[in-house]
């Protein structure tokens, strides 16, 4: 019996032994949360968009009315007249991760843009920009800038001309 016991005890220390000379090296070879955090942050990428014209028919943006503040209502409302520019536009609250969306039309085809800053900031300026006669591929360089955060939404608070 003495022997087992001895057995069994070196069997239990070579065990943890083992465990603690594989430690260091596997803590070592993953980084710490820090520069996970400072790696995710290099390796952003731009969000969803599409390269294309779209195809067929686009989805609805939702009713601004719907909407009591102005700057939402106006967002909604040119969202409408430039669907296909949208759709061709990333939106920079990521919302291509935690939603899904493909292009910042999305954001304008359900409730989401009405309570995001980023969303709206950089429908209105493709709005400008659209009107100004930028491309969709000029208007989308503007965004990735981040152009799209130089928009004066105090304009916005008034309803925009009916054209």
């Amino acid at each position: 019996m003495n022997g087992k016991k001895k057995l069994w005890t070196a069997a239990v220390l070579f065990a943890t032994a083992a465990g603690l000379m594989l430690l260091p090296q596997h803590a070592a070879s993953h980084p710490s949360r820090g520069s996970i955090i400072t790696q995710a942050a290099a390796d952003e990428s731009v969000p969803a968009y599409h390269a294309q014209a779209p195809q067929g028919e686009l989805p609805a943006t939702m009713n601004p009315e719907l909407f009591p503040d102005p700057v939402v209502q106006n967002a909604y409302t040119v969202a409408a007249k430039i669907k296909k520019t949208l759709y061709r536009e990333p939106c920079y609250c990521h919302c291509d991760r935690s939603q899904g969306h493909t292009s910042l039309l999305d954001c304008f085809a359900s409730k989401h843009g009405a309570g995001c800053n980023i969303c709206i900031g950089e429908a209105l300026y493709t709005y400008e920009q659209s009107r100004k006669g930028k491309t969709s591929a000029q208007i989308r360089a503007g965004i990735i800038q981040g152009e799209w955060q130089s928009v004066d939404l105090a304009k916005y608070q008034q309803p925009l001309p009916a054209k």
